[in-house]
C-alpha cells in the first residue's frame, strides 16, 4: 500500500532540509515556514546554537491577521521577519520551505522577506 499522505509530507520535508544542510554547511541561518489551514508563520534558526532568533506568525495580534492563511497574510508575516531579522543582525538566511511547495503562500512569504532586505 501507498505511504499516507502525512508519511509523504514528512519525507519531503527531511528531503529539502538534508539538502539545504548539505549546500550551505552552517554558514548561514535558517528561515524555516510551516504552513497550516489556518494559519502561517517562520522562524530565523540557528543551527550551529540550535536557537530562534526570530519568529512571525498570523497568530499575533498585532499583525491583525489571526486565523488568516492566504496570500496578504503571508505577505505581512514576510515582511515582519525581515524587520525582525535586521533588528538581530541578520541580512542573509536560506529558505527552508519545509514540505510545501514553492508557490502561492509559501512563494508570497518569500519574495516579502527579500523586498524587506533580508537576502533569501
Amino acid at each position: 500500500m501507498a505511504n499516507s499522505k502525512r508519511e509523504l509530507f514528512l519525507k519531503r520535508r527531511l528531503r529539502v532540509r538534508n539538502k539545504l544542510r548539505k549546500v550551505n554547511g552552517d554558514r548561514k541561518m535558517r528561515l524555516s515556514v510551516h504552513r497550516s489551514n489556518k494559519n502561517i508563520s517562520v522562524q530565523l534558526i540557528d543551527d550551529r546554537n540550535g536557537v530562534t532568533v526570530a519568529s512571525a506568525s498570523t497568530l499575533e495580534k498585532d499583525l491583525g491577521m489571526v486565523g488568516k492563511n492566504n496570500v496578504e497574510a503571508a505577505t505581512k508575516v514576510g515582511a515582519a521577519i525581515a524587520e525582525r531579522a535586521k533588528k538581530a543582525g541578520v541580512t542573509e538566511a536560506y529558505f527552508d520551505r519545509g514540505g510545501f511547495l514553492f508557490h502561492g503562500k509559501v512563494k508570497a512569504l518569500a519574495d516579502a522577506a527579500r523586498e524587506g532586505g533580508l537576502s533569501v
